[in-house]
Parts: C-alpha cells; sequence; structure tokens
C-alpha cells in the first residue's frame, strides 16, 4: 500500500514534513511514525561518517572497490561510535 505521512515537530510546531511511504497495509500508525523519526538519526550517522572516516572521499570505477571502501569506513565508524559509547559508560560509573 502506499502512505501519506505528514508529521509536525513538537518543538516547532509551525515545521511539517510529508513522506510517501510503501508499506503493507497492516503495518500501524505508529510504526510508520517511528520508522519516519528514524530517518534523522540514521542521516546523522552517514554524516559522521562522512566526516570521520572519510565515507564519501572514493574516487573508484569498479563495484570491489566501492564496496571495500564503504566496508571499511562503515566498519571504522562503528568501531569509534563504540569506543566513544565505552568511553562515556566509564566516565559515568567511574
Amino acid at each position: 500500500m502506499r502512505w501519506a505521512l505528514t508529521r509536525r515537530s513538537i518543538s516547532k510546531p509551525d515545521e511539517i514534513a510529508y513522506y510517501l511511504a510503501y508499506a503493507p497495509l497492516h503495518v500501524t500508525v505508529q510504526e510508520l511514525v517511528r520508522v519516519a523519526g528514524a530517518r534523522w538519526a540514521i542521516e546523522e550517522c552517514f554524516q559522521a561518517a562522512k566526516n570521520e572516516c572519510g565515507l564519501d572521499q572514493y574516487e573508484v570505477r569498479r563495484y570491489t572497490g566501492w564496496y571495500r571502501h564503504i566496508t571499511l569506513a562503515m566498519l571504522a565508524h562503528a568501531f569509534l561510535a563504540a569506543t566513544a559509547h565505552q568511553t562515556r559508560e566509564k566516565g559515568r560509573i567511574g
């Protein structure tokens, strides 16, 4: 099914986002809103990977080279995120 979703910002009520979604008929509105809200966290993650790990710094001509670069950049970003999380947790406990 095709869905049209309109989402208003809680912090800025005059700000409205519009989404076109494709989902099965049994999907609830709450689930669509949850997925639409996850978009921002995903975009922030990709932006951080671009800034910190060079996710967008590839100049390749073949799929294999592109795949290797993206895989290594995302692995480096996952390592940095996990290390940062562990450091924050140690700071709270200790």
